[in-house]
């Protein structure tokens, strides 16, 4: 509870975040208003973050309302209408209380997390006899494993959500599956950039589940574009698309906070 009330000021803090002036950021202002009327929802406040990593975040809290923030690299890297593809995705989260919904579900493996690491030190330090203390490591090694499940479920139901917010973007962004699909390539492309000269790309994967595409994957995602150069934003996801997913890619995943890029751009072209 603390955590989910407090973050946004840890988030503030961490990633030099700080209001969006209406007059130097007219423009993202009035994409961040039209589609919040074409989605129905309460306009956020509208926040700029200071990292190099082309990026978008949403978050908020009871003591600070909704917030979405885009870093300062996504405006340089991506175009417009990009970017408001990106925002559109952003407040499908709000639209969606994701927020919410990853922080209770987070709840549970936590708990189950303590219960088996008390009763494990009390199996070692507190039983009274040798009966008790196979007992106690017992139930608390059974609580760790509940929490290994959950947890997996909890990074399934996050990789769901990013797949929900997607579509989010795709149906309310004018031709939003096209825009999104680049703008994910661009994003990955660009921080895979940065990671590879590093430059920038590391240190942020604090909160990364925010993110609309997640940080740490920069290195395996650099490698996968290699070759692409930097031709045009479609090459760009042609490129994506054209990877065959292995065995590795599909183990990786279930481990991840984000779907796929590859599964995700799929995804994405049915919409189209």
């Amino acid at each position: 509870l603390l955590q989910w009330l407090l973050a946004p000021y840890m988030i503030d803090s961490m990633y030099r975040v700080r209001p969006a002036d209406r007059r130097q950021y007219a423009r993202l202002y009035e994409i961040v208003e039209g589609l919040c009327r074409r989605m129905r929802l309460k306009m956020p406040k509208l926040m700029i973050a200071d990292l190099p990593i082309p990026n978008a975040f949403a978050y908020g809290s009871p003591l600070t309302g909704s917030r979405v923030a885009v870093t300062t690299g996504l405006l340089r890297e991506l175009e417009e209408e990009e970017v408001e593809a990106v925002i559109g995705h952003e407040l499908g989260h709000l639209k969606h209380r994701d927020v919410q919904v990853m922080m209770f579900a987070s709840v549970l493996p936590a708990i189950f997390y303590l219960l088996g690491y008390s009763l494990m030190w009390s199996s070692w330090l507190g039983a009274r006899d040798r009966e008790e203390a196979g007992g106690l490591a017992l139930v608390g090694f059974a609580s760790l494993a509940i929490y290994w499940v959950l947890s997996l479920f909890v990074l399934h139901l996050s990789r769901l959500r990013e797949y929900y917010a997607d579509r989010e973007s795709a149906l309310n962004v004018p031709d939003g599956a096209r825009k999104l699909s680049e703008a994910l390539a661009k994003i990955v492309y660009s921080t895979g950039r940065l990671h590879l000269h590093g430059r920038g790309a590391q240190g942020f994967s604090a909160f990364k589940a925010l993110f609309i595409e997640d940080p740490d994957k920069a290195g395996s995602n650099v490698l996968l574009l290699s070759s692409h150069g930097r031709r045009s934003d479609e090459a760009l996801v042609r490129s994506i698309l054209s990877r065959r997913l292995t065995w590795a890619d599909r183990l990786a995943e279930l481990f991840s906070t984000h779907p796929n890029i590859v599964k995700r751009l799929r995804a994405l072209q049915e919409l189209r």
